[in-house]
């Protein structure tokens, strides 16, 4: 038996998220060298991509796309891949994924950072569900979202679609 999806947001409230959320990185980052924005793929470098576009509309602050790699259907701690790593100082990171369940992805994809100087070292999601069982503190989230365990969410990124569902 299917369950029926419910659409939560469309493109223009996606984008809109985005939008705030670049400002809000932008008003917590504004004395950074440089940010980097550290997306998990694919939907998280997909809305990671769009933050940088909006960033650099509203700043001269110079943005860099890191792409992160790895099983999330690992029960283990999975091996990270990552596109590149800083290596400069008094780093600003911004980890960002479409959606926060059990924090399990956030906190792995930020195990490559703490090993680096960092200045700051932020996470953000498109939806929080709110299902933690790793400490993770979301800094931008665009929905909060009380859902139940047998829920999902399902978020749509591709050329033609932006959208997000429950069911």
């Amino acid at each position: 038996m299917s369950k029926e999806k419910k659409l939560i947001l469309d493109k223009s409230q996606i984008l809109q998220i985005v939008r705030r959320m670049a400002y809000q990185v932008y008003e917590q980052n504004h004395t950074a060298n440089q940010i980097f924005l550290v997306g998990i793929d694919s939907n998280g470098l997909k809305i990671s991509e769009l933050i940088k576009k909006e960033l650099e509309q509203i700043s001269d602050i110079p943005v860099q796309l890191i792409k992160v790699e790895m099983d999330k259907a690992a029960r283990s701690q999975p091996h990270v891949n990552l596109s590149t790593l800083p290596d400069k100082e008094h780093l600003h990171i911004v980890v960002v994924d479409d959606v926060l369940n059990s924090g399990r992805t956030m906190i792995y994809a930020l195990d490559p950072f703490l090993q680096l100087n960092i200045e700051k070292l932020q996470t953000a999601v498109l939806v929080n569900r709110s299902h933690k069982r790793f400490p993770i503190a979301v800094d931008y989230k665009g929905l909060e979202l009380a859902t139940t365990i047998e829920e999902h969410i399902e978020v749509q990124l591709t050329e033609d679609d932006y959208s997000a569902f429950l069911y």
